[in-house]
């Protein structure tokens, strides 16, 4: 059974977070479990890198002592799967704001699509979504989004090590990608469209792996509420 000390002196917990909810959500709920089931008042608990709200997957979760491995963890390598689908964009690059321009997709062939995320493997520039958490000015890009204020955002140079297309279906194209830290999937997804002379948004995405962590190994929130109380 997992104790009190057993928190506090640091455990690195893999949660596979559920869709629509935020990390920081995920990390309030382990703390609220963690602190009423080990009758702790107070308890460090942290993620090592943010999942957006429709992205579901691998949150790694640090707790007591091994919350200063957070930066560390940060900066390990990234998988990802998801789908980005052809032909349209959206203001926040994926499903959280709706659609705001459509662009013809005719033209855009398999072996297209293939031949296209060439482009996009190395060390490449990328700007990151308005729609994003990133401070400028001392507030979230997305406020400035949210009240319709222009800002400049500067671009990030990002490493993508592989990018493979995994299934088309019509304009929806579902993929595999391993990048670096500070790599927008989101964002991936609006210059693939761009790059194929047309749009795309991103409509799914599952973070599948950091570093040596794997999601298959990771358990629900609600599993591990359930984990600990019924012990």
């Amino acid at each position: 059974m997992t104790t009190a000390e057993d928190f506090k002196n640091g455990r690195v917990l893999l949660i596979d977070k559920p869709l629509e909810w935020t990390s920081f959500q995920v990390v309030n709920k382990l703390r609220w479990v963690i602190r009423k089931t080990c009758n702790i008042k107070k308890i460090k608990v942290g993620h090592a890198g943010t999942l957006d709200p429709l992205a579901t997957g691998l949150l790694v979760i640090c707790t007591g002592k091994m919350t200063k491995q957070i930066n560390t963890f940060q900066g390990q390598e990234k998988e990802y799967t998801g789908t980005f689908v052809l032909g349209s964009t959206t203001p926040s690059y994926d499903l959280e704001t709706d659609i705001d321009n459509t662009f013809p997709t005719s033209h855009i062939t398999e072996v297209l699509i293939h031949d296209t995320t060439k482009q996009f493997v190395g060390d490449i520039e990328q700007y990151p979504p308005i729609f994003s958490a990133i401070k400028k000015e001392g507030k979230r890009l997305y406020e400035f989004a949210r009240e319709g204020k222009d800002v400049k955002i500067n671009p990030r140079t990002i490493t993508i090590s592989e990018f493979e297309i995994t299934n088309i279906d019509g304009n929806n194209v579902n993929f595999r990608v391993v990048c670096s830290k500070g790599t927008y999937i989101r964002s991936l997804a609006h210059d693939f469209g761009k790059a194929l002379n047309s749009g795309a948004h991103l409509s799914a995405l599952r973070r599948i792996r950091i570093g040596d962590f794997l999601v298959d190994n990771a358990i629900t929130p609600m599993a591990f509420e359930e984990s600990l109380t019924t012990k």
